[in-house]
């Protein structure tokens, strides 16, 4: 039996462990996303629906977990809840952003505040998406796969340049 991610919350295989079968079919290991939210239920929810998307999931209850797990698992993509208790979002955010190596990962508020100005701010701290809770699983899903997707290079016909 291969040993499970101490941090992973699925039984979808382990940052260490190759693509398996599972029931005749083969899964390939995604992208690995970060989940921070103080409320255990948002996590959950927010996890299982990732992980039946094929995403891997890790997670932190606030801010300073968040800066501490992303530093040592460097995910793909990060969905930060703002209103954290002892760092919330915006500031774990600024902190994740100070890394080198995390400088560059998308990050996406999660929060109930849905006003214009909390928005500018949070784009202002470096965050890269924006949902409002309840979360819009559909709008989520496009969100992430946008993030996600590798910058498109080359001219719209499709031609080489000269």
């Amino acid at each position: 039996m291969v040993p499970k991610d101490p941090l992973a919350t699925s039984g979808l295989p382990a940052l260490n462990e190759t693509p398996s079968s599972r029931e005749g079919q083969t899964i390939t290991p995604k992208f690995l996303i970060l989940v921070v939210d103080d409320s255990a239920d948002n996590v959950a929810v927010i996890s299982l629906d990732l992980q039946q998307q094929g995403y891997r999931v890790v997670t932190a209850s606030d801010g300073e977990d968040a800066v501490t797990v992303a530093a040592q698992m460097l995910p793909n993509l990060i969905l930060m809840d703002i209103n954290l208790p002892s760092l919330d979002g915006l500031g774990a955010t600024r902190r994740i952003r100070e890394t080198d190596a995390l400088r560059e990962v998308p990050i996406v508020a999660i929060t109930a505040f849905g006003t214009e100005g909390f928005q500018r701010a949070a784009y202002d701290a470096g965050l890269s998406g924006y949902l409002t809770k309840p979360i819009d699983f559909d709008r989520m899903h496009l969100l992430i796969a946008r993030l996600l997707s590798p910058p498109v290079s080359g001219n719209l016909t499709g031609g080489v340049n000269s």
